[in-house]
């Protein structure tokens, strides 16, 4: 029997409902036997794009994870994640990716994306992933900073309980760093040079105790200075 904390009073008491959306049909295959052949877990949902997602999602039951690819024609996987988010909270979401930008992680985590996984990755870890998910809420590999653990353990802290007051330029700073914009694009967004932008950065660096970017946003999603 397997728990899903983010579903209140839910247990599953047979297999859990897994969807694929993922373009290459080889990959979406090659996931879906693997997933079959776990034991605990069936495939009821296998999709070429977000379109085709919400296509089947009218016409059959609901899985309880899916596995989303990001880069897919028609919809690709942050439009699919932005539309299961508001129109099926319930539905976990875990994200295979590259993981190779800063941004994309920021991009994700800021659509309030909480288990991910490479694609390289072999399939024991995938099905770590799914039991990871299901009974911790979250999934993160080694390569994802330590303080993603630590947003998902605790909660979301109120404005008015952050332990360091940050000024207007820097919150602002913050907000900014939490889309997908690059820091020149900033400076021009806000009309400072790159300097001052470089300035608030590494100020924030210091006085938050965090040495990236992505630091910074795990700070502003976990203190609640910006919606998720």
């Amino acid at each position: 029997m397997y728990y899903n904390p983010r579903l209140k009073n839910h247990r599953y008491l047979g297999k859990v409902r897994i969807g694929v959306v993922d373009d290459h049909v080889m990959l979406r295959d090659f996931m879906a036997t693997a997933i079959n052949n776990f034991g605990n877990f069936e495939v009821i949902l296998r999709a070429a794009n977000g379109q085709d997602m919400i296509r089947q999602l009218a016409a059959t039951a609901i899985p309880d994870i899916i596995i989303m690819d990001l880069n897919m024609p028609v919809m690709n996987g942050y439009q699919a994640i932005k539309w299961l988010t508001e129109n099926y909270p319930e539905i976990n979401i875990l994200v295979i990716t590259m993981f190779d930008s800063e941004a994309v992680l920021v991009r994700l985590l800021r659509a309030g994306v909480r288990a991910f996984l490479k694609k390289e990755a072999p399939p024991r870890d995938l099905e770590h992933a799914l039991n990871a998910l299901l009974q911790d809420g979250y999934f993160y590999p080694p390569e994802v900073s330590v303080q993603i653990k630590d947003l998902f353990q605790h909660p979301v802290k109120k404005q008015k309980e952050l332990p360091f007051i940050l000024n207007e330029h820097e919150l602002q700073f913050l907000e900014l760093c939490c889309s997908d914009i690059t820091y020149r694009q900033m400076a021009r967004e806000i009309f400072v040079s790159p300097r001052t932008i470089d300035n608030y950065r590494d100020n924030l660096f210091n006085k938050l105790k965090v040495k990236s970017r992505v630091g910074l946003v795990l700070y502003a999603i976990k203190n609640g200075i910006i919606p998720v």
